[in-house]
Parts: structure tokens; C-alpha cells; sequence
């Protein structure tokens, strides 16, 4: 008889997928196979539930439970508009969640930092789902270790380039800290969608919202590909990015920013870059709507997969006019 539900504590092979009810059954991401062994993995799925660096809303230490369970339905079809399954090409699976006290907040970045970089040293790319945008640096710092400066692209309303000192814990100073450490390459890097006032850009190629929905997202895909070139690309992207009609459930919303569409389309466009990590933060449930928040969320995160099969030789099929 053929395997039947709870495909997240039942399934053997990192590769396997069978039918779910989209309503029942056990919630991991995309219904991957909860696992630590990482023997053979290509993705590590990872949830880091930390929200203490907040400076308005909080809730977003709920984010991962939400996004995975707004995946379900993207686990049952072939992936849009790919064509393909990815996980017949990519081995994913879901770490769980990295965990961490926040009770002692001198231990959370080094702890996050930690393990990352276990993951990491096993050949496995990393995509962890948040979280505050905090996190975020602490990721950086395991990828630079492993892959050198890195070019980031990030999605945001925010620069995240205010003000710093020592020891700070805070979601808007840390990519400003990230640059001056040197795990960031402003020259191969850019910020999308930002519409915040930052008194420098810090040597970064910054496509404010007004600017994407001006000229279109062709060009802000075109910006971003120009200036990455071949240095390891880490998308680090804040739901934030994207319009509160869009994305309510988020800490800091700002009006004017991106729809779901222009969001999806500059992933998607992001094909072919040396892709080495990504983070996905601030889904905030309690101040969701819908899921439509956590809903965007897990569609970002399964198109970036989607990009990795690709590269691994997945084969796109074309249904209709794409």
C-alpha cells in the first residue's frame, strides 16, 4: 500500500514526496522530512524563532510555525511557473529550529552564529526562516567564514544601516555592521524596495520602491545581476519588502512598497547566480490577515529552492505563456 500522510516524521528519503491532506497532518516545510542527519542533504530548512531586537512590533518569533504551515500547498503540485518537482533534483529537508535562550541575550547571536556554521561545514546550504531581521548578521558571519565577502541582496523597506556600537542587539544597525566587518561587499551588493531614510548608503546600490515600481522590476532584476556578477549571492529578505496590503503581518510595516507578484518575479529572476544562502524574516502572525503574509513568505522560499534545483539540472516546462 502505498505511504499516506505524515510525510514529515514517516518519509526515509530526503527526496520522496507523497499526498497529504493540505488540512491535517504533520507540519514541516514544504512537508520535507524533519531530520538532523545531513548526510547527503543539499538544503537544510531552518527555523530561528527570535524576536527580542524588535523596535515596534513584536510576534515574529512565531514566524517559522507560520510559514511552514502556509507551505502546505505548495507541497502538493509541481512547482509554478517552473514546471518541475524540485525535490526530485534537490535532497531538502527540515532542521527544525535553531535553538537558542533568550534569557541570555549575550548568547544569541554566538549561538545562532554556531549553529549555522555546523550546518554549513557539512556542505549543506542553509535556509533559515525568522525571526527578526537581526538574525540576519549572525548568518552573514557563517556564510563569510565559508564562502568570503559576500554580495548581498536584500529585500527590505529598511537599509537596516542606522547608528551601531558594541554589542548592540537591534534589527535596523546590523547590515551597516555587517559592511564594516567585511563580510559584506557593498560594491557587488544591493537593497531593494527600501523606503526609509538612511543619511548614507554605505558604498551599496540602493533601488528604493519608488525606483522599482518606476522602472519595473526587469530593471531592478537587471541592477542586481549586473552588480553580483559572480560573487556568492545571500538574499536576505524582510517580508517588510513587500506592501502592508500585501504583508500585514509584519513588525515595521511602511506603505508603497512591493506587491507579492514584483516580489516572486524578482526572485525568480535571480536564476543563475551563484546563490550560496537565504534568510526569510519579520512574519509577524498575530498581525497577520489570512495567512497572506505567511503565505508570501513561503512562496519566496520555495521559488529560491526552485532556483537551486535549477542549477542542479532540474529542467524547466514551460505551460503556457510565461
Amino acid at each position: 500500500m502505498a505511504e499516506k500522510g505524515d510525510q514529515a516524521f514517516r518519509a526515509r528519503d530526503n527526496r520522496a514526496r507523497w499526498a497529504e491532506m493540505t488540512y491535517g497532518g504533520a507540519l514541516s516545510f514544504l512537508r520535507r522530512r524533519y531530520t538532523r542527519d545531513l548526510d547527503g542533504v543539499d538544503v537544510a530548512v531552518w527555523g530561528v524563532p527570535y524576536d527580542a531586537s524588535v523596535t515596534y512590533r513584536p510576534g515574529c518569533r512565531l514566524g517559522p510555525r507560520a510559514i511552514r504551515a502556509a507551505s502546505v500547498q505548495l507541497a502538493e503540485l509541481r512547482a509554478f511557473p517552473f514546471g518541475f518537482d524540485p525535490f526530485e533534483t534537490l535532497a531538502v529537508i527540515d532542521h527544525g529550529d535553531a535553538f537558542i535562550d533568550p534569557h541570555h541575550p549575550e548568547t544569541v547571536a554566538p549561538d545562532i552564529e554556531a549553529q549555522a556554521a555546523a550546518i554549513l561545514a557539512t556542505g549543506t546550504k542553509l535556509l533559515t526562516l525568522g525571526g527578526d531581521h537581526f538574525i540576519a548578521w549572525p548568518l552573514l558571519r557563517a556564510h563569510a567564514a565559508v564562502h568570503g565577502p559576500l554580495a548581498l541582496v536584500q529585500v527590505d523597506a529598511h537599509g537596516d544601516l542606522w547608528p551601531d556600537d558594541p554589542g548592540r542587539i537591534d534589527h535596523g544597525t546590523m547590515m551597516g555592521r555587517a559592511i564594516r566587518e567585511g563580510i559584506v561587499d557593498p560594491a557587488r551588493s544591493t537593497q531593494v524596495g527600501i523606503r526609509t531614510f538612511h543619511e548614507s548608503d554605505e558604498g551599496l546600490q540602493i533601488l528604493s520602491a519608488p525606483w522599482v515600481h518606476r522602472e519595473g522590476i526587469g530593471a531592478a532584476i537587471a541592477a542586481v545581476r549586473e552588480r553580483a556578477g559572480g560573487a556568492p549571492v545571500y538574499l536576505s529578505f524582510d517580508i517588510d519588502g513587500l506592501d502592508p496590503a500585501f504583508a500585514p503581518g509584519t513588525g515595521t510595516p511602511v506603505p508603497g512598497g512591493l506587491a507579492s507578484w514584483q516580489a516572486l518575479e524578482f526572485v525568480r529572476g535571480l536564476a543563475g547566480l551563484n546563490l550560496v544562502g537565504m534568510d526569510l524574516v519579520e512574519v509577524s502572525p498575530p498581525f497577520d490577515h489570512a495567512e497572506i503574509t505567511a503565505l508570501a513568505a513561503a512562496h519566496l522560499a520555495h521559488d529560491w529552492l526552485c532556483l537551486l534545483a535549477e542549477a542542479a539540472g532540474a529542467a524547466r516546462v514551460p505551460v503556457g505563456k510565461l
